[in-house]
């Protein structure tokens, strides 16, 4: 294997076995497989009410992901600093974000997270860590530095949590992040989902390498390199990388190699536009799905029972269905707010002046 290499990762024939759960507590696991079941419906509410044109704009699904992000949540509190991107619905509602004003939002409805303001890529819910995501490519890398930054001068073991995928790194504003997080030794965790893909083009035709993990050795970060279907593996880095970041202020780079099973945008499959991309892949890396790996190795274990997961995905549907209608029925935002909530009108007398 190359030094680079992903091992295997990559290749949707491979790692199809049940997980590695010796001492994970029962709690835990179910706790992280309701998360994972409660994202995946939501998000497939989501590609619904965009093929049938009840939800205006574009939105971009995560659906096959989910390990990564609640791998990661576990291990962080309300007063960390979590942002995303374009393709973030897991990352906010793993760390507890509600339906309906999750739903509200995507609907552009006044009582969504951003005030119906934002849509599917412009959220936030400061209540519970997660500080934005926007649709610019690693537009909020570097905001995660600053946060980072910031929580290292509170002094609180805060930490932040930057999320971003593999052509994101293509960005310069990565590298120049990577390199300010390293030199000034802030808590930042930088969290790569590796899914292949940079819209339709597969990373074999934009990089030399598959592991993004070089750019972290490039910059003497620590890393680690994870498969991002497995929620044991993803928990076991995102708490060694998080507990560091908290004591000792160091940086640290988690790379998650997963898969999207819809295209980059809506609830197309993409196997007509995606380079390298056909329905066997989707069908082989379906064979790797998170929840069904958890729960394959639960039932194995004696912690679930066959129709367990079955039974959860229903009262899940139900209650993802019900917060969906209940944000239908929300009001739009007044035609005012286009402007009272671009603008501020805190701007003092004297500023004005120097306006």
């Amino acid at each position: 294997m190359q030094k680079w290499g992903l091992g295997g990762l990559d290749q949707p024939d491979q790692y199809k076995a049940p997980l590695e759960i010796d001492g994970q507590s029962a709690e835990t696991l179910n706790n992280v497989l309701a998360n994972m079941v409660r994202i995946r419906a939501a998000e497939r509410q989501l590609a619904e009410g965009r093929r049938e044109g009840v939800i205006g704009g574009p939105v971009h699904l995560g659906i096959g992901q989910e390990a990564v992000a609640v791998g990661v949540s576990q291990h962080l509190r309300s007063s960390d600093r979590v942002f995303g991107a374009h393709r973030s619905h897991s990352h906010i509602l793993a760390l507890g974000a509600e339906l309906k004003p999750f739903f509200a939002e995507v609907l552009g409805r006044d009582t969504g997270l951003s005030r119906g303001m934002g849509g599917s890529m412009h959220m936030q819910d400061r209540q519970n860590g997660f500080y934005g995501s926007v649709p610019i490519v690693a537009g909020t890398v570097p905001l995660a530095v600053g946060a980072a930054l910031a929580a290292k001068m509170d002094g609180n073991g805060d930490v932040a949590v930057a999320y971003l995928g593999d052509g994101a790194v293509e960005e310069g504003v990565v590298q120049e992040s990577l390199n300010l997080a390293a030199v000034m030794n802030v808590p930042v965790i930088f969290v790569v989902e590796n899914n292949l893909f940079a819209s339709h083009m597969h990373i074999s035709l934009r990089q030399n390498h598959a592991s993004t993990c070089r750019f972290a050795d490039a910059h003497g970060l620590e890393y680690q390199l994870v498969d991002g279907n497995d929620i044991v593996k993803v928990s076991e880095a995102a708490n060694s990388m998080i507990d560091a970041a908290r004591h000792t202020g160091r940086p640290g780079f988690i790379e998650a190699v997963t898969y999207r099973w819809l295209g980059h945008v809506d609830w197309r499959e993409d196997i007509d536009v995606g380079v390298s991309r056909s329905s066997d892949d989707i069908i082989a890396w379906k064979g790797r799905c998170p929840i069904k790996r958890l729960n394959e190795a639960m039932v194995k274990a004696g912690i679930s029972q066959q129709d367990a997961l079955s039974h959860l995905e229903e009262e899940t549907k139900k209650t993802v269905a019900g917060a969906w209608h209940a944000a239908l029925g929300e009001p739009y935002p007044d035609k005012s707010a286009t402007l009272d909530r671009v603008y501020s009108d805190s701007i003092s007398d004297e500023d004005q002046a120097h306006a």
